[in-house]
């Protein structure tokens, strides 16, 4: 969880638009970031593959009035209403959007083209996938609140456990680690598109500092914890935060769609 995911970008900047908040210019270029570029096939009324401004304002054209995201995991269909094939396709990708207002939903499909992994002249193409959905509630997705109340109790209980394990990642070093990185990633970034409230721009930001410290307690080996029962206490430990983490993402991403829907 150390990059944000496509899928929060995509409905982010494409909520902002359809609000018109943000020209078509400003929402493309945030969404696609630093990848090449970003097509979306499947779009009905369209032969083959084309651009983001114009799937955006075709998506608008059908109906589309927000988009929400779905962050699925193995045993967690989580932001998700089906159908199957769509459902099979997000979870591989491990993320999806989905449009309110439209039975449609977009995953994406990552291509790396260029001279090989970790050379310069490598660079990043996204095809997103549109497929039909069902229109119904989302599975597992709480409320702004809920997930704000939920982040903060998990990040007390974990970091408690794991220091208890003298986990790498667990103390100050891992802090300053997370904040160094933050500082380098938020430059000139916005961690929100216009058109949020607030407390989705809250619950993201932990969300997202949940995200890193169990990514640098993944990443810092197993510190102090040399016993398989204690590594498994580890695993058993991070695997609830990183779920909650997770729902507390999807929540902060379809703020804008449930604030519509409540007028």
């Amino acid at each position: 969880m150390l990059t944000e995911p496509r899928s929060g970008q995509l409905a982010s900047w494409g909520n902002a638009l359809i609000a018109g908040l943000v020209s078509p210019d400003e929402a493309v270029l945030a969404i696609v970031g630093e990848d090449a570029v970003h097509r979306v096939e499947g779009l009905p009324g369209e032969a083959g593959p084309v651009g983001l401004t114009l799937a955006l304002g075709r998506l608008r054209a059908l109906g589309a009035q927000g988009l929400r995201v779905a962050l699925p995991a193995p045993g967690h269909p989580l932001g998700l209403s089906g159908p199957a094939e769509f459902n099979t396709r997000a979870l591989e990708a491990e993320e999806a959007v989905i449009c309110q207002g439209v039975a449609l939903g977009l995953v994406p499909e990552v291509y790396e083209a260029g001279s090989g992994p970790g050379t310069a002249d490598v660079h990043v193409e996204v095809l997103w996938h549109c497929l039909p959905v069902r229109e119904a509630p989302p599975a597992d997705v709480p409320s702004l609140g809920e997930a704000e109340r939920e982040l903060a109790e998990a990040l007390r209980e974990a970091t408690a456990l794991l220091t208890k394990l003298d986990v790498a990642g667990s103390g100050p070093v891992a802090e300053a680690a997370v904040d160094a990185y933050r500082a380098r990633a938020e430059r000139g970034r916005e961690v929100l598109a216009p058109g949020y409230p607030p407390r989705a721009v809250r619950v993201l930001e932990l969300a997202q500092r949940v995200g890193l410290l169990i990514s640098v307690a993944q990443e810092n080996g197993h510190g102090g914890a040399v016993s398989a029962s204690e590594m498994g206490a580890r695993a058993e430990a991070l695997r609830p935060v990183e779920r909650t983490a997770r729902r507390a993402q999807v929540a902060a991403y379809n703020a804008y769609v449930e604030e519509l829907l409540r007028g």
